[in-house]
């Protein structure tokens, strides 16, 4: 499913692509089932991953302007970037990264529906519950949503052994079609890209491939 819309970020007016994804069931080894399981059911920090106060705030101020079209009300906006950000850090993601993903995905609207069934910000397939959450998580709800897309982002990157275009591809159900990933490092590199430190240092992938 692919809409379009304005949007307008640090100056650049740029279509907005919400290019819903459709994870693909397939079977999963039981250690790696008992890892992503372990790693979806861990207990979140109450506020975010920053470890340096001033880091913290110029981060949350950048973006939640760059931000501000799409999430108008502010205390919304920085909830949802904090969430964002620890869950990207606790995956082993860029937080940069994820905030391109759920521009392609969903184009920040929390409760998107895809055709497939894709749910919220992140578009994470219901299955994935069944699979590797608990009875009754509500994919609708901010934290559930970026924790199963972070979690589901960072197997399918380790499973393509850094390969981000192919991970990308898989998170999105189009595996071997350039478009979802060229569009999702597209937005990495021209929207999301932050020069400042993030008082964190997540362990994959950490910047946008060059190009």
């Amino acid at each position: 499913m692919l809409k379009r819309c304005g949007l307008a970020l640090i100056g650049i007016a740029l279509p907005c692509l919400a290019l819903a994804g459709a994870q693909i069931y397939e079977p999963l080894a039981a250690k790696v089932r008992a890892d992503l399981q372990a790693s979806i059911a861990d207990r979140p920090a109450p506020r975010h991953a920053f470890t340096d106060s001033g880091s913290a705030v110029d981060w949350l101020a950048e973006m939640s302007q760059r931000l501000e079209t799409r999430i108008p009300n502010f205390q919304s906006r920085v909830e949802f970037l904090r969430t964002v950000h620890f869950e990207a850090v606790r995956a082993g993601l860029d937080p940069q990264l994820v905030l391109a993903v759920i521009q392609i995905e969903s184009n920040f609207r929390k409760y998107a529906v895809s055709g497939s069934g894709a749910r919220g910000y992140m578009q994470v397939m219901p299955f994935w519950v069944g699979l590797v959450g608990r009875q009754g998580d509500n994919l609708f709800s901010l934290r559930n949503n970026l924790r199963y897309g972070c979690v589901i982002l960072k197997y399918y990157i380790d499973r393509e052994k850094g390969d981000l275009f192919r991970a990308l591809g898989r998170y999105n159900g189009s595996l071997g079609k350039p478009e979802y990933a060229n569009l999702v490092i597209g937005a990495w590199r021209s929207v999301w890209r932050y020069a400042g430190g993030l008082a964190s240092s997540p362990a994959s992938p950490g910047a946008p491939p060059a190009g």
